[in-house]
This record gives C-alpha cells, structure tokens and sequence, in this order.
C-alpha cells in the first residue's frame, strides 16, 4: 500500500485537503497528515513536520501556498518521497524547480481529480 502525505490537512469542512483525505482513505490508502498545527484529523495523528513522520511518503500532495510551504521544502527535498504534486494554487516555479532538483517527480495536478478519473496511481 502507497503512503500518502498531504502538506495542509484541515479537520474544516470544504476544505480541499479534507476531501482529497477522505478520499484517500475510502480508496485504501495509508494517509499521513501533515499540518502546523497538529492534532488529530479524521482520526489520523498529523504530524507538524515532515521529519517527524515515522514511515515513507511515497506521494506527498501540496495544499498550502507558496508563501506557507518554506519551512518544508528542505524537509521534502531531504526525504525518501518519490512524487510531490502541487494543487491548484500551491504552484511556485522555484520551489518546484528546487523540489524536482532533488530528484522528486513534481506535478502540477488536482488530486481529487486524479483520484475520482482513476489517474493518482498512473501519474
């Protein structure tokens, strides 16, 4: 089974990280949250930093902006995950050149979009 981190889970309601998460997890996979604030997230244990998360990302997919995601660019580019995709909104031409410089498959994508057209696993 395919790890999944999501940079941005929200316990909100109608927030995109929300529903990518839950669709996610009825699709069987292992998700990992990850938000400043920490905190359990639909009933996960989210992490407040990608270094403390205790497992492998496989794909770690992007809800916050630019202007929120400095602290966790090197952690991104230090860790073991193979594929980062940026959601509509969180694209920054060098952070992902930076990202994708460190070897990761970077993606600009809507993961709910891959996930309900059967494409997540496939791109």
């Amino acid at each position: 089974m395919k790890t999944v981190g999501i940079l941005g889970a929200s316990n909100k309601e109608g927030r995109y990280s929300r529903m990518a998460q839950e669709i996610l997890m009825d699709k069987g996979y292992e998700v990992v949250p990850i938000s400043f604030r920490g905190g359990t997230i639909l009933g996960l244990e989210s992490y407040k930093s990608i270094d403390d998360v205790p497992k492998t990302i496989d794909t770690l997919t992007v809800y916050v902006g630019p202007m929120h995601i400095g602290k966790y660019v090197e952690e991104i580019c230090r860790s073991d995950i193979r594929r980062v995709i940026f959601n509509p909104g969180t694209e920054s031409e060098s952070i992902q050149k930076q990202i994708q410089e460190s070897g990761k498959l970077v993606m600009e994508a809507c993961t709910i979009v891959l996930l309900k057209t059967g494409q997540f696993d496939n791109s």
